[in-house]
């Protein structure tokens, strides 16, 4: 999977989270795994410019996506095999974000990970103008949020696990190379 970012926001953005929650919402979805995306963060008056040229409303938001192939959840039924795609283009505005999040009493990178979420499942098609499709989008939007910071804290987890580990097998001499037997 491809996934790239480039910030011109000229804020300072944790890439590697965006990539990460991209990559787990994109595989959660069952999108083919060589899929290419595409993020870009922006400043407020790009973001203003974007908003009204393609959605024509006035000022700058929070995200917004370019979706490139036709893409549905475990491919097209009428395609022989399901593979590759571009899936498109989120863009996101970090500055934006920064001021929703404080509003919402959390952090911006908390903020920008549910925006990556949500502007993933809009170009797997996923939509929230009626409020039956609000509800599914919203819902699965919150439940693969919380499966990534879960996926995540088992990761740090394992990690401790892990350097605790080695600690004590470094401390006794076992399993480290050195000990003859």
């Amino acid at each position: 999977m491809s996934i790239e970012v480039s910030n011109e926001s000229g804020m300072d953005v944790s890439e590697g989270e965006l990539i990460s929650v991209a990559r787990f919402v994109i595989a959660r979805m069952d999108v083919h795994p060589a899929a290419e995306l595409s993020m870009v963060l922006v400043d407020s008056a790009s973001m203003a410019d974007l908003h009204m040229r393609w959605m024509d409303l006035p000022g700058p938001t929070d995200v917004m996506s370019f979706p490139m192939d036709e893409l549905e959840p475990g491919g097209r039924p009428d395609a022989p095999e399901p593979g590759p795609s571009m899936l498109g283009d989120i863009v996101l505005c970090p500055s934006f974000a920064a001021d929703q999040a404080d509003k919402a009493g959390h952090p911006l990178a908390h903020e920008l990970a549910l925006l990556t979420v949500h502007g993933v499942l809009h170009l797997l098609g996923y939509d929230h103008a009626e409020p039956e499709e609000e509800k599914e989008m919203f819902g699965l939007q919150n439940r693969l949020l919380e499966e990534w910071y879960e996926d995540l804290r088992r990761a740090e987890r394992d990690a401790a696990l892990a350097a605790r580990d080695q600690k004590l097998l470094g401390k006794t001499g076992f399993f480290d190379g050195t000990e003859q037997r």
